[in-house]
């Protein structure tokens, strides 16, 4: 399957778009996105720490920074020299960065841009919408939920009752979502 991308604005738009974004961004969001490319070029330039890493990821997804510290400093220090390598492919570089605890496409879209912003972009849910990507509405997640719905009650799967959320939609997310973790895993494993 080719992905399809159909530019949404004019392009005549997107300098103004561009200069929009920085204008309506708060002091915060500008402060973060300085301190994560003052950390991508700290990577490029051979510093492979924990703190140059977390500034990044801190600027694409705070909530998902504490993962950082479950890698230990030898599996950062790999990633982020494949990933500050310019002798990289885009393939190679972001499969070094989702070794890492924390890191998902997006975040390693991220890591990449800061590292390399003339060759890399983020991938982003925004602007994959501004390029015809629709962004899943109430509609879709209400179709999402009959879905599963119908799945838990089939019986397929039980409470777990000794987890948190002791019902069969939960236990159904859990296992939807091991079932994407793992399937990812044994792709890896055999590419």
């Amino acid at each position: 399957m080719v992905a399809y991308f159909q530019l949404q604005p004019a392009e005549s738009d997107l300098q103004h778009l561009a200069e929009e974004y920085w204008q309506n961004s708060g002091r915060k969001e500008q402060e973060l996105e300085r301190a994560a490319f003052e950390a991508g070029e700290s990577i490029r330039n051979g510093d492979y720490s924990l703190a140059n890493l977390e500034a990044v990821v801190r600027w694409k997804s705070e909530r998902v920074v504490h993962y950082l510290i479950a890698n230990s400093t030898e599996k950062i220090r790999r990633a982020l020299a494949v990933a500050a390598s310019p002798n990289s492919t885009t393939e190679a570089a972001v499969k070094a960065l989702l070794e890492l605890h924390g890191v998902d496409i997006p975040v390693a879209s991220a890591i990449l841009a800061t590292i390399f912003p003339e060759r890399y972009t983020v991938l982003d849910f925004h602007a994959l919408e501004a390029l015809g990507h629709a962004r899943h509405d109430v509609h879709f997640y209400e179709e999402y939920l009959a879905f599963c719905r119908r799945l838990a009650e089939s019986n397929v799967v039980q409470p777990q009752r000794e987890l948190p959320g002791p019902t069969p939609l939960r236990a159904l997310d859990r296992a939807l979502s091991e079932w994407s973790r793992s399937h990812v895993e044994q792709l890896e494993t055999h590419a």
